[in-house]
């Protein structure tokens, strides 16, 4: 359903036709790792340096003759080029961990930008990474399926193992078990340090986003052919699968969910975003994004200018969801009436986006260098940081939303200071 059609503004809870609302009850920490004790896993054999690396005032290669302009507390610039991934240990929030197109993967401490440990041995691009949910952990997978888990406070590999072409990785939200999908179209569960494997076939095409659903049971996984499947990663079976006419027509570039799991989001390349009820498998609602400007008539031999969701997420403290697109657009949608409520304009794509844990403020990092904060109830920009003299790949929020850490194409993470006092 578009937004806009049909008699009137739809509620998400009370019109039995548009969603049946799910009480999810959330499962205690106890209760998501004992389940996860019971998963029956099938065997399958698997197989420091002390630098500080960091400055304050190093713009070289700003491009264009930019002014050089740099808010960033900390400079982490240890990597040799694009720094692709970033993540900040859940615990305390005092360490990030990045990985690059240089094949390396470091853990280093946010206040002062100083090496803990480089996580060594991949042979490819470092495109994932994250901590364990207790912070014990590290993950780090590189493009050729190497992914390899160190212990943090030993510094040391715990276990590695090789899968096919690796397009995403996520830690569970309560337990030492890591899945990851591969460009086979498979996904694999973990449990660390064991090793002990469980693998979900999909389609013959590449498993391309993915999340593990809050309540720990459950991951949504999204595939290059348009079709999304909700997962019981318990049973290993398929509980509800999108495709068609309910799936997409593009592959599939990133998924969400809400803070009890209740609903699901999925973007792709086909510029629709879709919410779904993650109970029954339903489509609730299509928001679909019109081109701010008419397009031009294309030449021959030019190309059509591509326009893509590239991420989505859900506030957590009012009935609003995201969508940041690669024309720049960053789109706040009313769950409530299922409508546009504001669109931002980037002059850059939309790398990716980001929601404060307890306020109605998203931050956007894109292709121009910045990180934008928004407050979406207005749709107005509160504050830009800039830094980098080339794209932002990706980028993390500490919990109290004081810090961001980002990184980009210029070979350098920077931490950025955010907090304001009247939030």
């Amino acid at each position: 359903m578009d937004p806009g059609e049909g008699p009137g503004p739809l509620g998400l809870h009370g019109d039995e036709e548009i969603i049946e609302v799910v009480e999810l009850g959330p499962p205690g920490p106890d209760d998501l790792a004992e389940e996860m004790e019971d998963v029956d896993f099938e065997d399958e054999g698997a197989e420091e340096a002390d630098a500080e690396a960091w400055d304050s005032e190093d713009n070289e290669g700003v491009e264009d003759g930019m002014e050089a302009q740099d808010d960033s507390e900390v400079t982490f610039s240890l990597h040799s080029a694009s720094v692709f991934c970033v993540s900040l240990d859940p615990k305390t929030n005092t360490l990030a961990v990045t990985g690059g197109e240089d094949d390396k993967a470091f853990v280093w401490r946010v206040s002062d930008g100083e090496l803990l440990f480089e996580c060594s041995g991949h042979k490819d691009s470092v495109t994932c990474a994250g901590f364990s949910h207790d912070s014990v952990f590290v993950a780090t997978g590189d493009m050729s399926g190497l992914i390899k888990v160190w212990r943090v406070d030993a510094k040391e590999e715990v276990w590695s193992f090789e899968v096919g072409d690796l397009e995403w990785m996520e830690w569970h939200p309560q337990a030492h078990v890591l899945l990851a999908s591969t460009a086979d179209g498979n996904t694999w569960m973990w449990k660390i340090p064991s090793g002990d494997c469980k693998t979900f076939q999909g389609p013959a095409c590449p498993a391309t986003c993915g999340r593990i659903l809050p309540d720990g049971k459950r991951a949504v996984v999204g595939y290059e052919d348009g079709t999304m499947r909700i997962w019981d990663l318990k049973q290993g079976t398929s509980l509800h699968v999108l495709k068609g006419q309910d799936g997409h027509q593009d592959p599939l570039t990133c998924v969400a969910s809400n803070q009890d799991g209740s609903l699901i989001m999925t973007g792709s390349v086909d510029c629709h975003a879709k919410l779904v009820n993650s109970a029954t498998g339903k489509v609730v609602c299509v928001f679909r994004m019109e081109s701010v400007t008419p397009k031009a008539p294309i030449s021959e031999g030019e190309e059509a200018e591509s326009n893509s969701v590239e991420s989505l997420g859900f506030c957590n403290v009012m009935p609003l969801a995201a969508v940041g697109y690669l024309d720049g657009t960053l789109a706040i949608y009313d769950l409530s009436t299922q409508s546009l409520r504001h669109k931002c304009q980037h002059e850059s794509g939309i790398v990716q986006l980001l929601w404060e844990e307890s306020s109605a403020v998203v931050y956007t990092c894109s292709l121009d260098g910045a990180v934008r904060l928004w407050d979406a109830r207005l749709g107005k920009m509160i504050s830009e940081y800039r830094g980098h003299s080339a794209e932002i790949l990706d980028f993390a929020v500490n919990k109290d939303a004081s810090i961001v850490v980002t990184t980009s194409g210029d070979h350098q993470a920077k931490v950025f200071c955010v907090q304001r006092p009247d939030r």
